[in-house]
């Protein structure tokens, strides 16, 4: 979007685009240190159509990692997010975890990040463990106000319920 009157006024807009990837195991304090020095560097060299991109990420929750980039300065093209994905593929790697299983759910059960499969998922939702009211992560936030709003929402008004 662009800067836009409102009520008289000039309100400036910035679009920062978001994508959210979730580890299959948590990190350890050293490696959270290793994982935003390789975000650090992968991000300060990341460019779309040799247009260096103003972005930047970090790990949350010691489970998700963040990257963000201000479309307000370059919009990020497929090449750009194709490689990010292979950044993120290559630190699947290196650090024996997966960032791409969907159908892992992520759930806080007394402030602990807790994982579990959709087909689990369901059957603690069934059991009680998970209810209605239980903050799930909505990893498929788009934009940084989305993520402000909605990463972390209660189950009754989140996607998962599909699922239950």
């Amino acid at each position: 979007m662009f800067p836009f009157p409102l009520l008289g006024m000039i309100t400036n807009y910035i679009m920062t685009r978001v994508w959210v990837y979730q580890s299959s195991r948590p990190f350890d304090e050293n490696e959270i240190s290793l994982l935003k020095e390789r975000i650090k560097a992968f991000t300060e060299e990341w460019s779309s159509h040799s247009q260096s991109l103003k972005a930047g990420g970090n790990i949350l929750l010691g489970r998700f990692l963040q990257l963000k980039v201000d479309e307000d300065h370059t919009t990020a093209s497929g090449c750009s997010i194709d490689s990010s994905v292979r950044f993120l593929q290559d630190l699947g790697f290196e650090f024996g975890t997966d960032f791409f299983d969907r159908l892992n759910f992520a759930y806080l059960d007394n402030g602990v990040v807790k994982t579990a499969h959709k087909d689990d998922f369901a059957a603690l939702y069934q059991e009680g463990v998970i209810t209605d009211e239980t903050i799930v992560f909505n990893n498929l936030v788009k934009t940084e106000d989305e993520f402000k709003a909605n990463w972390q929402i209660p189950l009754k008004n989140s996607w998962h319920k599909n699922f239950l």
